[in-house]
Parts: structure tokens; sequence; C-alpha cells
């Protein structure tokens, strides 16, 4: 298995469909294989080596598509640079996978006089756009400069991209992941359903993160031209499924919330989109039935996982996406997708009966070879070749998992165990409420008492604590209520959309001997 391969075939058989759409600009298979192979062969004259990781700084653009491809051509291994972190951060990762070349664009050129300095490895810049940096070499005249290469061929358990792990706690790890970790997750997660065909698909998750990058590869499979947006504007996005006649597109939960609360939700022609995938972050039950009324033509498709399977394990398939909010499945993650064996083990590793929760683990072909130069970490997560996801679960009757909790956002108050997400779903119930995460948080008399953390839709200054308990109560018992609240304007989120509990927790435990990150 090697991730060119969709490449080499649409240039063969469909050389003048389109590969890329990026506003204006549109390339064919044909020509975007040749800037790829030319850009492969640029990579090569700056001292690239098989093997040798290559880093990109930059928004999402068909230019971004180019460097996915053109480094694996070159028989490079892909470090795409998560664009929300600090220069630290960033120096970090370039040393920790001793990555020499990284290209950036317009938006990132102020920040490589500061990576230079704090960066220990030497750096070999490329820029793409106008900006002026000292020293750098130029995208296009790289790629007008070079001879076509040949495809390195580089395959199967060959490294294919350091992934790094947002740092939530601790340091970030590189997650390994070889061309058959991705293959593999294309092909299972294309299997899993119908996803709008050949018709184009948009990308709107950051290309850095793992969900968009396994996106370029699913697209790529299907010959579905790619088009790409910097950055998310619901506007935009709406625009373009209208224009482009997008088929497919994957979003976290926060970002279909703004595409159906958006003005032009109503006026805009979105019959196109057949399929949209969703998942990085937890969904309630309440905003999901609103998606699917706003998008009565598209069927649904959950996916979970983590970016050290590279990252899907389970689809709940638009079948099993019914009316019915209480149906079983409704809650669940789905069932597993053809290339991963998921089991739910206790904490000494024996599998769980069906209905009982515990952590969540993955066998197959899409689990990281490991964490770059941690082997520590790496042993601690593969176990026996199990994937321990640090996730808690249960299977049900019918084979559909439900994911219930991080194992370490699990609260426990008085006794009794509190799944943050059941409350979360409890509180999302309220049509005032936007956005909310539930932690625990340091109690004199409980240990830890359940904490929520509530954005409220624009205009609703009549929540308040005293409402938003007495609605919960009558959907979770009295001990999982929250029994204190706090109101914000706005959520911390990594780039997945996930809300960062750890940000939210860190004030409360400050200073205290037990910390829960």
């Amino acid at each position: 298995m090697y991730l060119t391969q969709p490449l080499h075939k649409a240039r063969r058989e469909r050389p003048g469909d389109l590969f890329t759409i990026h506003g204006d600009r549109r390339q064919t298979n044909a020509v975007f294989a040749d800037r790829v192979a030319r850009l492969a062969g640029g990579l090569a004259s700056l001292g690239v080596k098989p093997g040798d990781r290559v880093g990109m700084l930059a928004a999402n653009s068909d230019r971004y598509l180019e460097y996915v491809f053109a480094t694996l051509w070159a028989g490079g291994v892909l470090n795409p640079v998560n664009t929300r972190w600090s220069v630290p951060e960033i120096a970090y990762s370039l040393d920790d996978s001793d990555t020499r070349l990284l290209i950036v664009d317009d938006n990132f050129a102020p920040l490589v006089e500061d990576l230079r300095a704090q960066a220990d490895v030497e750096l070999t810049i490329v820029r793409l756009g106008e900006a002026e940096i000292p020293g750098a070499h130029d995208f296009e005249a790289l790629i007008a400069g070079s001879d076509p290469v040949p495809d390195a061929m580089r395959h199967d358990d060959d490294l294919a991209a350091i992934l790094y792990t947002g740092g939530t706690t601790g340091a970030p790890k590189g997650v390994m992941l070889s061309h058959r970790n991705m293959y593999s997750d294309a092909l299972g997660l294309t299997a899993a359903a119908d996803h709008g065909g050949d018709a184009p698909g948009l990308h709107v998750a950051p290309l850095f993160h793992v969900g968009g990058l396994a996106v370029v590869f699913q697209f790529a499979l299907r010959r579905a031209p790619q088009v790409t947006i910097p950055a998310f504007d619901a506007g935009e996005v709406l625009r373009l499924i209208e224009a482009e006649g997008v088929g497919d597109i994957f979003l976290v939960p926060v970002m279909l919330r703004r595409l159906i609360e958006h003005p032009d939700m109503a006026t805009r022609d979105v019959s196109a989109l057949r399929s949209i995938r969703y998942g990085a972050a937890p969904i309630d039950v309440t905003l999901l039935g609103r998606a699917m009324r706003a998008f009565p033509e598209a069927g649904f498709l959950q996916v979970y996982g983590q970016t050290e399977c590279a990252p899907v394990v389970t689809v709940l398939a638009p079948q099993d996406h019914v009316p019915d909010a209480e149906a079983p499945q409704m809650r669940s993650a789905g069932r597993p997708i053809a290339t991963a064996e998921i089991r739910i083990v206790d904490p000494e590793g024996n599998e769980c009966p069906t209905g009982q929760v515990g952590e969540i683990a993955v066998r197959g072909p899409t689990v990281m070879q490991g964490y770059w130069n941690k082997p520590e970490e790496t042993a601690e997560a593969l176990k026996d070749g199990w994937m321990h996801t640090g996730d808690a679960g249960c299977f049900d009757e019918a084979g559909f998992l439900h994911v219930v909790d991080r194992i370490k956002d699990m609260i426990i108050t008085g006794g009794e165990n509190v799944f943050s997400t059941e409350v979360e779903n409890a509180l999302a119930k309220h049509d005032g409420v936007s956005l909310c995460a539930v932690i625990g948080v340091p109690d004199d008399e409980w240990g830890e008492r359940v904490h929520a953390v509530v954005l409220c839709v624009e205009g609703r200054d009549d929540l308040c604590a005293e409402v938003l308990s007495e609605h919960c109560r009558g959907f979770i018992a009295g001990y999982k209520v929250p029994r204190s609240f706090e109101f914000v304007t706005e959520m911390p989120l990594s780039p997945a959309g996930k809300v960062l509990k750890k940000d939210l927790r860190a004030p409360h435990w400050a200073n205290r001997d037990r910390h829960v990150g």
C-alpha cells in the first residue's frame, strides 16, 4: 500500500478531471501530478532523502495538498505543523522529529526568524507566497526549476507521517503513521458507507490535523475533486456547497452548529451534499437532530477514533441515524470499521462482558507504529498489539460502541462515578445552551463536585444555575446534576474543535496536591 497510488491512477485514467479547486484556481489530475513530481524533485535538490521529515506551516490550500503528495512522492515523511501553536511549541516539534525543511506561507512568515533562533535544527525554509523571508527558497520557483522525478514508492510499513498530539497532558507526542496505517483507514472508512461518490469534497478541518489529512486520502481514493478554503467560515462553506456542488464534508460538531445557525442557511441550495461526516468531539443528540432536519438530503456519518489509529475506528452509518433521538444507537459511536478490531478491557487487561464499561482497545492495520522517540510511552499505549485509547466505553447487544468518557474525565463525587458526557448531553437539551463542558473540581466534602461551564445562546441572559439544575433533573440522577455553574462568553477549543477541559480545570486545581489533568 502506498499513499501516492490514487494520484497515479487519477493521472492515468482521468487526466482531464479536476483534482483541486481553490478559489479561481483549478488543477486537473495531470497538472497536479506534474507539479507534485516537480516539487518532489525540488525537495530532493534541497537535500530531502527517503525517510527525512518535511514540515508545513500554512493555512489550507491546494498548495498544501501538493506538499502532502510531493513529500510522499520524494520518499519523505510528513510533519504538518499545528498552526495554532506558539513558536516554542513549533520549535520543539521540529527538533524532536529532526525536521530540517519547512514550507511556510505568508500567514506565518513573521515567525520564521524566531523559529530559526529557538530551534536547534538548522532550518531550510521554502516560502509559499510573497512575504520576504531572508535566505528562503521560493515554492513556485522550486517547481518551475525542477524536472519531475520518479515516485520513490515508499509503501506499507514505511513511515508516512509524524502527527503531533495536542500536548494537553505534557509535551506533545509524535504519532508515527505508516503508509499502511493511513491507506487501511481510508479503505475501511470508504467501505463503511456511501460518501457522495466522485462529487467534490470540501476540506474545512485543518490539514495539519489527522482528521483533515486522512480526508485527503479518502477523497483521492474516490477520485473526488478536493475543494480547499484557508479556514472554516460558515458562510463561505454554504456558498461553496452550492457553487461547487459539494457532495461530502467532514465537520466537528461546533462547525455543524455554526452552519445550521448561519443566516445564509435559509437561502443556499445545499441539496448536492450527500454525506456529512462528523466527529473529533462529542455531539449532543439535540444538535444532531437539528442538523439532520437542516440537511435532509445528506446521509450523516459519525466517526470515532484518535490520531494513534489513523484515525477512524468506528462509524455510525447513515442507515443507523434515525429521527428517534432516544434510539440506542443514536447515543453510540457506531460499529467498528472493517479494518479495526475493538474490545473493552478492565484495568487488568481482561475483556469486559457486553454492557460493562472499560477501556476501549483497538487492534488492526490502522494502529500506529508508536510515538516518535518515546519508547516508554509507546509501550504503555501498545500492549500485545492492542492500542489502549484512554477512552471508557462499552458495547451493547447490537454491537454498537458507546463511548462514555475519557477515563481521565470521569468525575468521582462522594464515591459515585459520573461521566461528564452524560451530564453534558442533559445540559445540551436546553435550547438556551450553545456549548457546555462538565468537569470535576475540588470539593472539601465530596472530594470532587460536578461543575458545568456553559456558553449560552446569544440573547439568553435568563439562564442561571437554578434553571439549568432543574432542567438536568428531568434527565439524570440527582448526584449527577452539576453542583456549581460557570457562565462564559467563549470556550477554549483545540484545533479539532474539542473543548480543552484541561484549561477549564487548571484554575480550580491550582496549588492543590492532587491534580486532574
